[in-house]
């Protein structure tokens, strides 16, 4: 007998089914995986964590070691904060969740704190050694992790330093932020009678029809802003002065090197990126031109970077966005296709908002564990690509499998990569089903998400250079300071067209990702990633085997030495203009379809 899916009883769309966990909160499995990631983390130690490391001399004994240390990994303790995480993400309500996550992380730290001592022994091997280990055939699984540790080893601390280190970046960063973002979600706005919390507020002011409304929605938001950002003056300079001197006993020598090379990525392709995008901001200038003109204004205002210039009217069941990116997939191969029917069948995707769950989409997987999906599907275009975009990450995360735990997590810059490639093949396949108004809405859409993902996110990392130095050299910036370099690097890409006001630096209170140093460039960088890849693909669909082969690599080598070996080189300048090439002649795309309506 077949079984039955979880559904939810008011939409009858899927649910997530989370007895793929545990059977419920109160499952005694709950501790008893909890406490054998303690009790295995307790015997690595115990083993390994001696005053005589062989295994740092003997190849054979390192081999060992590090078997057992990748075979912890791929238990990690995350399956119980996984099911607490989901709970709490679909039911807010819930009054037992917050305290079980806190508790569980607070184990999971202490466990996870008694691994730091390998790789930091590792990262102590002696160079001529580490040359030996590193051409050894019986290492050869390990040879990009060792080569890694090695190579990060100079901006290592000791045991004890790193033991600090992580307990400190709780009321030295992470308190400091929680408390700005808790401060803020108090906060609420009145628009037309009705009072929503900030962030609605903020997230309300694109769709507004005038530029009149938005101005005036903007500016109720940037009072809120304004009113906290005396506490988030101290709270930025706290956390950007703990960074200055995390660099300074790791030996950094620039602000954004640590999350360059955590993520793996060559610095000097990253520099590259950015200085490419910036010198090519004219192409962003050209289209914040034609949205002018579009929105029938002479000049723009900081609200209407996102402004709508209609809506596609097109509905998206999710029964018809399933039909329809099974239809893309079974093109590609009808393996994805099944991958998607086994997520629905076991109930890995909830679909529906409701009361008590949390906004947006994500995707998480684990080595060991099942890949669960979150959407808030309404049944618009939007929900249609977020779907796709979802199933992106979920299948990206599927096939990285196949390297072990150690190398199954892909780079932070490859992250969006798969995500955002399933979402223009859907956005692709409705184009041409759409009416010429709609497809014009679609055009200008595309545009200024491709836009903000690559330009605005770059014109943000240089805003993050500017804010470090400032710190490093003067010692500390005022609200007004951080205001005012922000409007600078914002300015930079929207061009002539816009005017700011001094009110809209203000944005630095609410924009998480300056908190999160650097991660930025990931997105443009996954994003023009993913044109090279559509761009071989529509040459020649049977390229979909290299596409399938940087699904499949996870974290194996680098980004660039991963994308080298299917043909895509990012380290010559060229790459990254090919790539904005295609974005202006989207834009040019639009001038014409504009031209003749």
């Amino acid at each position: 007998m077949k079984k039955k899916k979880a559904t939810s009883k008011k939409t009858g769309t899927p649910v997530w089914n989370l007895k793929l966990l545990y059977s419920s909160e109160n499952d005694p499995r709950i501790e008893t995986d909890i406490r054998t990631f303690e009790k295995n983390t307790e015997i690595f130690a115990k083993t390994y964590d001696i005053p005589v490391k062989t295994y740092l001399e003997d190849g054979l004994v390192l081999h060992k070691a590090l078997t057992e240390y990748e075979k912890l990994i791929g238990q990690s303790g995350l399956k119980a904060l996984m099911y607490f995480y989901y709970l709490r993400d679909t039911n807010a309500s819930n009054p037992v969740v917050p305290a079980r996550i806190s508790l569980i992380e607070n184990r999971m730290a202490k466990a996870q704190n008694k691994l730091v001592f390998f790789e930091n022994s590792l990262g102590k091997i002696v160079p001529e050694k580490q040359k030996v280990f590193l051409e050894d055939p019986l290492l050869a699984h390990y040879k990009v992790f060792l080569h890694r540790i090695f190579e990060n080893a100079v901006h290592d601390l000791s045991v004890a330093e790193e033991r600090i280190m992580n307990l400190k970046s709780l009321p030295a960063h992470n308190m400091w932020v929680s408390a700005n973002e808790s401060i803020m979600n108090m906060k609420t706005v009145t628009w037309k009678g009705k009072v929503m919390p900030l962030s609605q507020a903020a997230q309300t002011i694109h769709p507004l029809t005038t530029q009149k409304e938005r101005q005036k929605l903007a500016a109720l938001v940037a009072e809120v802003l304004k009113s906290l950002a005396v506490f988030s003056e101290k709270e930025m300079n706290a956390v950007l002065t703990d960074k200055k001197i995390n660099d300074e006993l790791r030996g950094y020598t620039t602000p954004y090197a640590q999350t360059v090379k955590s993520y793996n990525n060559d610095p000097a392709v990253i520099e590259q990126l950015v200085k490419v995008v910036t010198a090519k901001s004219s192409i962003a200038h050209r289209f914040f031109k034609l949205k002018a003109k579009l929105l029938k204004q002479k000049k723009l205002l900081y609200s209407d970077r996102g402004a709508h210039i209609g809506t596609i009217k097109a509905q998206f069941s999710f029964e018809k966005s399933t039909e329809l990116l099974k239809k893309i997939y079974n093109k590609i191969d009808p393996k994805y296709s099944d991958i998607l029917d086994s997520f629905l069948e076991k109930g890995q995707i909830d679909v529906s908002p409701r009361v008590g769950k949390k906004s947006g989409a994500y995707c998480w997987s684990t080595y060991l564990n099942p890949t669960f999906v979150l959407l808030n599907h309404t049944n618009d275009f939007r929900s249609l690509t977020t779907y796709a975009h979802e199933m992106g990450h979920a299948f990206h995360s599927h096939f990285s499998r196949a390297q072990g735990p150690i190398y199954s997590h892909y780079s932070m810059s490859l992250a969006e990569t798969a995500s955002t490639l399933f979402e223009t093949l859907a956005l692709e396949a409705v184009y041409d089903s759409l009416s010429d108004s709609e497809k014009i809405i679609l055009l200008h859409d595309k545009i200024n998400d491709d836009i903000s993902t690559i330009f605005r996110q770059i014109a943000c990392f240089t805003f993050e250079q500017d804010l470090h130095a400032g710190i490093r050299t003067k010692g500390f910036l005022s609200k007004e300071e951080i205001c005012e370099i922000h409007n600078k690097n914002m300015k930079t890409y929207l061009g002539p067209v816009f005017t700011l006001h001094p009110d809209d630096g203000y944005m630095f209170v609410q924009w998480s990702h300056i908190r999160n140093f650097f991660y930025v460039y990931s997105y443009a960088y996954g994003m023009l990633v993913t044109k090279a890849f559509l761009r071989r693909y529509k040459q020649d669909p049977s390229s979909w085997s290299s596409i399938e082969k940087f699904l499949a690599a996870g974290g194996k080598d680098s980004p660039e030495n991963i994308l080298k070996e299917i043909g895509i080189d990012v380290s010559e300048a060229g790459f990254w203009e090919e790539g904005l090439k295609e974005i202006e002649d989207d834009i040019i795309k639009l001038e014409k379809l504009t031209k003749k309506k």
